[in-house]
């Protein structure tokens, strides 16, 4: 184990290092980034850190889709599309909680281990369909309405949907689903089976409906609620309704799995 978190850190060391370059996070983004990788690689070794490699990258990808006409409207992310610190948590604390119990986890505690990593898989499902969403919906979405009443809004609006948006999101959620199906193993489950698969890329999308609703019903009347902190209550929440949810039909989505 000790091995396992002296290579985490090298590993990001050096990656971040090389990375420092590339226009994906800003400076202090990066060094947030290096603590959050080896938090991962830690904890659930190479597939666990590629998963988020895999959001970062196609996150990153989608926030520049139509990135110039979005910023002629306001509607782009500041600093170019470049994520701080606050996103990088924003998206990923609740994966890295659970990443974290995970490892502390009693080796013989299988059906506890895999609903941790059900709740893994589903965060990172939820938040992607959430960037998809958002930045498809402010570049191509036709007609914007408020989830909570349906009237149309402006889009960049708190709690604003669309259908190109919507969509988006599925499809985030279901590419996200897949790649995390495909990063799994034997050792490190993140995605069992085919049902697990299903639950995941359903929850994602709900999630981030959900996290609409949220957007319209209290953030503009909360101060302190930002952006960030509302993108990380919508990966709990994904992360516990996929635990429930598995729970309930663990013998469809948990086989089980020793050794995890």
């Amino acid at each position: 184990m000790l091995l396992m978190w002296i290579q985490a850190l090298v590993v990001n060391a050096v990656l971040i290092g090389l990375a420092q370059r590339t226009p994906l996070l800003t400076t202090r983004g990066w060094i947030h980034a290096a603590a959050l990788g080896t938090m991962l690689w830690g904890s659930l070794g190479w597939r666990g850190w590629s998963a988020v490699v895999v959001y970062l990258v196609l996150g990153s990808v989608v926030t520049r889709i139509g990135f110039r006409n979005k910023q002629s409207r306001g509607l782009a992310e500041a600093r170019e599309g470049r994520r701080g610190p606050e996103n990088v948590w924003g998206s990923a604390a609740v994966g890295a909680g659970l990443a974290l119990a995970l490892a502390a986890s009693p080796k013989d505690a299988d059906v506890w281990r895999q609903l941790l990593l059900i709740g893994f898989s589903a965060s990172f499902a939820a938040k992607l369909a959430d960037t998809f969403g958002s930045e498809i919906g402010k570049r191509w979405g036709r007609s914007t309405l408020l989830i909570t009443t349906l009237r149309p809004v402006s889009p960049g609006t708190d709690g604003a949907i669309s259908l190109e948006g919507t969509a988006a999101s599925a499809v985030g959620s279901a590419v996200m689903t897949l790649a995390l199906w495909g990063l799994s193993s034997p050792e490190l489950p993140l995605i069992a089976n085919a049902s697990a698969a299903g639950l995941v890329m359903v929850v994602g999308l709900l999630a981030t409906l959900a996290e609409s609703v949220l957007g319209a019903v209290v953030q503009n009347r909360v101060g302190w609620l930002s952006n960030e902190l509302i993108n990380a209550l919508q990966t709990l929440l994904a992360a516990g309704l996929a635990m429930a949810w598995a729970a309930l039909a663990s013998h469809l989505v948990l086989p089980a799995v020793a050794g995890i």
